[in-house]
């Protein structure tokens, strides 16, 4: 494993993350994906990779809500690999619906999964990413800059987690770490108890934000991309 370079991803079970996952194991990297479930985690890693790349993937059962849980994640990590290069804060909840009938666990749980959990992820990284010069990636969405009805909750974490990124890449790129924030739009996956089928092909799909991810780690390091936004091409006409 001498010189392969290292990603760890957040919720890189399934969705953006699985897709993120697919196009770095293309790209010749070690990739590490977590869920808060270890066997979803590990059928996963036996999805991605044939039985010859699978000393390239690592399974692990990660809470990002606890910072104790990401950094012995990171931990693992290193044990296995000796460093991280690219860490993909992408694990994410939405619950949706009028703010008189939000509930306080709801609320919670969206910012903790949201908004903390990128945050604990670079303060578990950072040193890892410090030596690596590396790059640290949030998946934030187009709900993070336009608001809508019935998404107080998911508007509020995901607002927060495209400014806590921007302060972010001005603290960390005089390290020689490279921060970038990606805003999807409309993307094919099964968040939220979603159901894909073929009425989502004009969505933006899992392998464009992995194309998109292995673009932006490719730029040459005198330029950054620091806050992507993606939407599909062709929506519906309303």
């Amino acid at each position: 494993m001498e010189n392969k370079k290292v990603a760890v991803i957040t919720g890189g079970n399934s969705g953006i993350g699985y897709g993120i996952a697919e196009s770095l194991l293309k790209e010749g990297y070690c990739v590490a994906i977590s869920s808060r479930s270890l066997q979803r985690a590990e059928e996963a890693a036996a999805r991605l990779g044939s039985a010859a790349q699978q000393d390239r993937i690592l399974a692990l059962e990660v809470d990002v809500r606890s910072f104790e849980s990401q950094q012995a994640a990171v931990g693992k990590v290193l044990e296995q690999w000796g460093r991280v290069d690219v860490f993909v804060a992408n694990a994410g909840v939405g619950h949706f619906g009028n703010v008189e009938d939000l509930t306080l666990e709801q609320w919670r749980e969206t910012i903790d999964t949201n908004l903390t959990g990128p945050f604990y992820s670079i303060k578990a990284s950072l040193e890892a990413l410090k030596s690596s010069k590396g790059y640290y990636i949030t998946i934030s969405s187009l709900a993070g800059t336009n608001f809508f009805e019935g998404a107080s909750a998911y508007n509020a974490s995901k607002f927060g987690v495209t400014g806590f990124t921007q302060a972010v890449m001005l603290d960390l790129r005089k390290f020689g770490i490279r921060v970038t924030t990606i805003m999807p739009g409309s993307v094919a996956t099964p968040f939220n108890n979603h159901s894909v089928d073929e009425n989502d092909s004009w969505k933006i799909q899992i392998e464009d934000i992995g194309e998109l991810v292995s673009d932006v780690l490719k730029m040459n390091s005198r330029s950054l991309p620091s806050k992507i936004e993606i939407r599909p091409s062709m929506p519906p006409q309303k």
